[in-house]
């Protein structure tokens, strides 16, 4: 007897099996720390859930009129009254203990979680930090040239300038350097005075003591 094929619901019925597994082992495990969290608060609400709130005086106004109606003794009343705080009090301090162990284990959750983002991006910064220090310096190195050559334009044309080396905090030593073989000793002593007010690099302040000599 030959087998029976299956049929279009038996079919659509093994698919979903399928993608249903699929799907329940793609789904990421839920961390422990989540999990201990989750619990946590769980807790703290069914202690928020258990607790009742009644004011000392309430109290009183009940076993003052137990008391009245004979049903109790004062002694029992006092006694009873003193349990009742009491264990209020207790309540009160456990469940504030929750509560502050609850935040704890927030704060170290957002803590720890800070520190994986924080680790995970820090190569990236650095790979932006170190791109962008290679394009200052490939900026500032293509305007070296220019930038000395208007220097020397404008002194041979008489025109005053508000620093003697255009761009001066820009540079670097080497750079200023071979700029000051042109300067004159008035403008040797401005970029001194400069130079003393910044970066005070000792390569160009000796150079600059050595050409004022």
């Amino acid at each position: 007897m030959a087998a029976k094929k299956p049929t279009s619901k038996a079919k659509s019925g093994a698919r979903k099996s399928t993608a249903r597994k699929t799907s329940s082992t793609r789904r990421k495990p839920t961390s422990r720390s989540s999990v201990g969290a989750d619990k946590s608060v769980q807790a703290f609400r069914d202690a928020l859930d258990r607790s009742v709130t009644i004011s000392r005086d309430r109290i009183q106004e009940v076993v003052d009129d137990a008391v009245k109606r004979g049903r109790m003794t004062r002694g029992d009343a006092n006694e009873l009254v003193s349990n009742l705080i009491e264990r209020s009090r207790k309540a009160r301090e456990d469940l504030l203990k929750d509560l502050e162990n609850l935040l704890r284990d927030a704060r170290k959750e957002v803590d720890a979680r800070m520190k994986d983002v924080e680790t995970r991006v820090a190569p990236t910064r650095k790979r932006v930090e170190r791109a962008a220090g290679r394009v200052g310096r490939a900026a500032r190195d293509a305007s070296d040239g220019p930038l000395a050559r208007a220097d020397t334009l404008r002194r041979r044309a008489g025109v005053a300038g508000s620093t003697p080396i255009a761009g001066y905090d820009n540079l670097t030593a080497p750079q200023v350097k071979r700029r000051l073989r042109d300067l004159t000793k008035a403008d040797l002593r401005k970029v001194r005075t400069q130079e003393k007010r910044g970066k005070v690099r000792k390569s160009i302040l000796d150079e600059v003591e050595k050409l004022l000599k």
